[in-house]
């Protein structure tokens, strides 16, 4: 299982070469079917629901020009004890010319983890104050400018 903090979703991706599942079963994070090569987990992913009408779907950009076809393919490869290199391949025809691909380290994170509804009045309450008085002077200072000009 991959747990995705935003919305909280969870990605259960059997790696017991059970079938995969019929076409018309759809989810919003696809089906997915794992397996090992050597020390790298390899997960295939189709199937995803393409009805993406609903807001808040928590899916990356792309998912919303993908159509019916798509499947996604990961690679999680661990290169030290700090590092997994992630690497996905996008393919469907129906809406790119050729497959595309892109690749980024998962680091080992140092410190705490916020919950993702939480995260931006844990981290940003300072930074949202610092502005709030940056603008107060600002206007104090217009306002002093304006007193002394009349």
């Amino acid at each position: 299982m991959i747990l995705v903090e935003n919305n909280h979703v969870a990605r259960m991706i059997p790696i017991d070469g059970r079938p995969r599942l019929p076409q018309n079963v759809r989810s919003w994070t696809g089906v997915s079917r794992g397996h090992w090569e050597g020390n790298t987990l390899v997960v295939e992913t189709s199937n995803f629901n393409t009805d993406l009408s609903t807001p808040g779907s928590g899916q990356p950009a792309f998912w919303y020009a993908m159509s019916a076809n798509m499947k996604v393919t990961e690679w999680f490869t661990r290169v030290d004890a700090n590092t997994i290199r992630y690497k996905f391949t996008v393919e469907d025809p129906s809406t790119w010319t050729k497959p595309w691909t892109a690749e980024m380290p998962f680091l080992t994170t140092v410190g705490p983890i916020f919950e993702h509804a939480c995260h931006e009045g844990n981290r940003d309450i300072g930074n949202i104050l610092t502005a709030a008085r940056v603008l107060e002077k600002r206007a104090a200072a217009e306002a002093a400018a304006k007193k002394g000009s009349n």
